[in-house]
Formats: C-alpha cells, structure tokens, sequence
C-alpha cells in the first residue's frame, strides 16, 4: 500500500476537521466585498482556481487565481497564499516582497510562509507526504467552501462513497482521458488531469467544458473518455459518444469527484509499474537556489 492510498481514504476526517478550522479561524478570511487574488504553484494553483471561482459564485467580492511566479503588478485588498510545504520558492518570494494583507494556507506551519504573511492558518492533519498531492488541496477547497457558509454534509458523505466506488473507466484499455469542468470546478478538471500526468504519467488534459468543443473533441474516440467534475451544460455527452468515446458524468459533488479521480491516478501508476509516491522528476516542494 502506497502513502498515497492512505492520504487518499482520509479525506473525509480531513474535510471536517477543515471545515471546524474555518469556524476557528473565521476572522482571518477576506471580507465580503473585498478584491481577492489566491495563488500558489502546481496542485495550489488549480485549487486557487477553485477557490477564486467559489468565492465569486458565492457573492462574497472579485477573486482572481494566479500561479505565484506570474502575480501580476496590481492592487488587491487580500493576498491569499496556497502552500503545502510551506516553503515553495515562489511563494515565499512573493509574500516577503508583497505588500498586500496576506494570509498563508499551508499544511506545515513552522515554515518560512508562515514567517513570511501576515497571519497563517496550517492544517498539518492533511499535510500529505506522498509528493502526489491529495489531501491538502481538497481540504483547502473544503476549508473555503466551510468559510463561505456552504454546509459540507453531503459532500462529505459523497467523499465516502468515492473512496469505494468502482472506477467508471477501464484503467487497462484507458489511453487517453480529458477532464472538464464549468466555474469553480475547471480548477478540479485542471487538478484531475495534473494527478494523471503525475503520477501515472498518463496521457491527460483538461479544458472549460464548453470550450472542449473548440478543437480538443477531435482527440475523442474509442478508449479515450471525456470526465465532467460536476454539471457541464447539455449536448456534450452526445457528441463525445458519437466519436467512439465514453462519456463519464456522476451525481457526486464534484470535489468527491476529484477524490474519484485520484484513485484513478493511483491505478492507472500502479498499471505501469511506477510508484505513485515518487512520480519521476519531481519532488515534494520546489525550493529554488
């Protein structure tokens, strides 16, 4: 059994410890009204995404997600900060130069982030060791999701049923997967496509649903599948079945979906042979010279 399948079952537990966090440390989040930038690197970055688009959704002010190495020269009112380690080079870079109100999301809490912002809240209870992300990024989805008054029972519940679902896609004929979302859920989409590439390197892409059919469709066809990570608009299952692909769609909240998706990453690793806790070329966090 991999690190990783461990940090994968533990999500629920992680989800409603995030979410009593949010509760604990209600006064750190941004207010209603202010203008919001959210950044972080890799798997942070994809779930700053979800962040960004939840919080708009939501009515609660103007967030913009960025890749920290790409925050732009503009005003904000926060700065929120997404870092596992605590010690991604970016990351920290831009906190100790920035001069926005910042807070510092991270899974380790004595670390140079944490030094670096204003106030910090760390969830060390889902820290993941595996250098596959899993835990951390959905919890900080859950956290956001907690702080923004959405009540998290049923997508706990359905982060339960993901951890034993059966998979809805033959890993072994698989040779090519696309994932894609609308609003909020293009970050999970993005996320769920990077877990493929990671650990499995898998051949997998993600796109804005309705943007799939401009051009990325043409890749469809037999023992490829099209994942929607919550509800994307009608006709397109239509059209992806007719090129010979599978369609995937479910019922669950989409962030169960990405625990789902996940596991995918982890059995499609283990098809090849490769070790999901070490995926090649990378590391835990990317600490610069």
């Amino acid at each position: 059994m991999a690190i990783v399948d461990a940090e994968i079952a533990r999500q629920p537990e992680c989800w409603t410890a995030a979410a009593e966090l949010a509760v604990e440390h209600a006064g750190l989040f941004p207010k209603a009204g202010e203008r919001v930038a959210v950044v972080g690197c890799g798997t942070s970055w994809f779930m700053a995404q979800a962040v960004a688009g939840l919080r708009e959704a939501s009515g609660a002010g103007e967030t913009d997600a960025f890749t920290a190495s790409e925050f732009p020269d503009r005003r904000y009112d926060r700065l929120i900060a997404l870092s596992r380690s605590g010690t991604t080079s970016e990351v920290v870079e831009l906190l100790n130069r920035t001069d926005i109100p910042s807070l510092a999301i991270v899974g380790d809490g004595d670390t140079p982030a944490v030094a670096a912002a204003d106030a910090a809240i760390a969830m060390p209870f889902a820290s993941d060791q595996s250098v596959v992300m899993t835990s951390f990024a959905t919890s900080v989805v859950a956290l956001f999701r907690a702080q923004l008054g959405i009540d998290q029972a049923a997508a706990i519940a359905d982060c339960r049923t993901a951890l034993t679902a059966e998979l809805p896609v033959d890993v072994a004929k698989l040779e090519q997967i696309s994932f894609i979302g609308a609003g909020w859920t293009i970050g999970l989409a993005n996320e769920a496509a990077l877990k493929a590439r990671e650990a499995a390197t898998f051949w997998a892409e993600s796109y804005p649903a309705m943007d799939y059919r401009h051009g990325p469709i043409s890749i469809a066809g037999p023992n490829r599948a099209t994942w929607e990570l919550g509800p994307t608009g009608a006709g397109l299952r239509a059209e992806v079945e007719a090129t010979g692909g599978a369609f995937v769609a479910s019922s669950l909240d989409p962030l169960a979906e990405l625990v789902l998706a996940q596991r995918l990453a982890v059995a499609l690793a283990r098809l090849r042979g490769l070790n999901p806790d070490s995926p090649r070329h990378l590391t835990r966090s990317v600490v610069l010279p």
